[in-house]
């Protein structure tokens, strides 16, 4: 059984955001709607556009001898009339809790998926293809590209090479699956508690609400925790304070891809004789993932794709007060990491008090 939070409320001390972060929030639309109707009312606020794209997932593969289908699956992406992004849509697979029993039948809006079992080919396809196009139509210019041609099936469009294995193909969307609804924000500078309510008084209004197993993941600049010291507090804090932090943010236990650090990067982060490139090539080694409770595969990476960190442990919700308050402690240790001085291990009254003791640790290094 995990402590319940303390009466004492980090927004007593800590209220506001002063970092660049990037937010990504886990919503459902309500039955009958879907992301796409929150898209058009974002956009029509700021007299903006959305626009179609695809959006890169992955599943697990019923199919013998495939662990994984990677899927590309209808995302909105919202600009102003100025043409700068406000929010971009997408589907998130691990939302399914509310989604059993859907009533809605596949292929909502004509809406489908593009599954393939190879990332770079999936990559490939989804630069060759029109987000826009029906499903009939859609992996034509895959087809093209190896010389065969698109076979339709029932619903469903495939294309094979010309030695008859599949590259693609391309199905309806399962009955549902139009109702998850992450809202991913580009980074926020300022004013994050308003920049977030512009996004969530919307999704309310529109009935919006959040699922079983939700979360809010926090993106910060990776670039300041791309040294030795920092890393080693990243990793301490997050593994050795993983319960108080769990209490304190009121973490949602039904949140799927969450995990400690691995028990062997917790280690490697004591050793002090390592450079920058020694310490992240061992981190590398040591098998990362980004479905950790904090996701520390761009730090060690030698080329991430977004160069962040990202704290995935807050709960999900519908009010930028509570986000803001939870992701302004969370900021408070982050910038605490970047102290020199060791992150400590927890004691007692982290069990008895984890905000307390949460708070007591973000505000040690303060003014060093």
């Amino acid at each position: 059984m995990r402590p319940a939070p303390s009466t004492t409320r980090p927004e007593a001390t800590i209220n506001t955001l002063t970092l660049r972060i990037g937010f990504e929030i886990e919503l459902l639309a309500p039955a009958g709607s879907d992301r796409q109707v929150l898209a058009e009312a974002l956009a029509a606020r700021r007299a903006g556009r959305v626009h179609r794209s695809f959006h890169t997932d992955s599943e697990p593969s019923t199919v013998p001898g495939v662990g994984v289908f990677r899927h590309l699956s209808p995302a909105f992406d919202v600009v102003d009339g100025a043409g700068a992004p406000v929010a971009r849509l997408v589907d998130d697979i691990t939302l399914a809790s509310d989604l059993v029993g859907a009533t809605t039948p596949p292929g909502h809006r004509g809406w489908y998926r593009v599954l393939c079992d190879e990332p770079r080919l999936l990559r490939l396809i989804e630069r060759s293809t029109d987000p826009g196009a029906a499903l009939p139509d859609v992996l034509a210019p895959v087809a093209e590209l190896f010389g065969t041609r698109v076979e339709l099936m029932g619903r469903a469009a495939r294309v094979n090479d010309a030695s008859g294995a599949t590259i693609a193909v391309a199905m309806p969307l399962p009955a549902g699956r139009e109702r998850p609804c992450e809202v991913i924000t580009p980074p926020v500078t300022e004013d994050h508690g308003r920049v977030l309510d512009g996004l969530l008084t919307p999704a309310r209004d529109l009935g919006f609400t959040v699922p079983a197993e939700a979360a809010v993941h926090l993106h910060l600049d990776g670039g300041p925790f791309r040294r030795p010291g920092a890393f080693a507090n990243l990793v301490r804090l997050f593994g050795h304070w993983r319960e108080p932090l769990w209490a304190a943010l009121g973490t949602n236990e039904a949140c799927r891809r969450l995990a400690p650090l691995p028990v062997e990067l917790v280690r490697l982060v004591e050793r002090d004789d390592q450079s920058w490139g020694e310490l992240a090539a061992a981190a590398r080694g040591i098998g990362l993932t980004k479905y950790a409770d904090v996701n520390l595969t761009p730090l060690v990476a030698p080329d991430p794709v977004r160069d962040t960190v990202e704290v995935r442990i807050l709960p999900g919700a519908l009010d930028a007060s509570d986000i803001v308050r939870r992701a302004a402690l969370v900021e408070r240790l982050m910038l605490r990491c970047l102290d020199d001085a060791p992150v400590p291990r927890p004691e007692g009254v982290a069990a008895r008090d984890p905000e307390a003791a949460l708070l007591e640790l973000a505000t040690a290094g303060a003014g060093r």
